[in-house]
């Protein structure tokens, strides 16, 4: 870590195809490869990673699929959690929303994907750089 770098937090989120082991498991590697692609981010420059998860998706923690998806070496020494998000009417299903806690020297690319973009418009701009 050199002296240029600060603390942020980097955000995402992904919405899930089906509440299946296997759907979740794809939605978190996706959405974590492209964080960690356009993030250069090494395992020392994270300090931990918090999930939320819509309270209709039960099939698998999101955390449980960061430590079996590409990008698992990354992650391997920080803190990892997951809470479900409160209901909220009109809320967008089956989505992981990530919060990733990460020394940088410069601001984060946030990564809006898989039906989640509607969440955070005014991030979409970056989406010619997620594909």
């Amino acid at each position: 870590m050199t002296q240029n770098m600060r603390l942020y937090g980097l955000r995402g989120a992904v919405c899930c195809t089906e509440n299946t082991k296997q759907a979740i498991q794809q939605a978190v590697s996706e959405l974590a490869v492209k964080l960690f692609k356009l993030n250069t981010y090494t395992p020392e420059d994270i300090v931990s990673i918090q999930f939320t998860i819509t309270e209709d998706l039960t099939a698998l923690n999101p955390a449980a699929a960061l430590r079996k998806s590409p990008v698992a070496a990354l992650v391997s020494t920080c803190a990892l959690f997951c809470s479900t998000e409160p209901p909220i009417d009109g809320g967008l299903p089956r989505t992981i929303r990530v919060l990733i806690t990460a020394y940088g020297e410069q601001p984060p690319v946030h990564v809006y994907t898989g039906g989640a973009e509607v969440l955070r418009p005014d991030f979409i701009h970056n989406s010619s750089l997620q594909n």
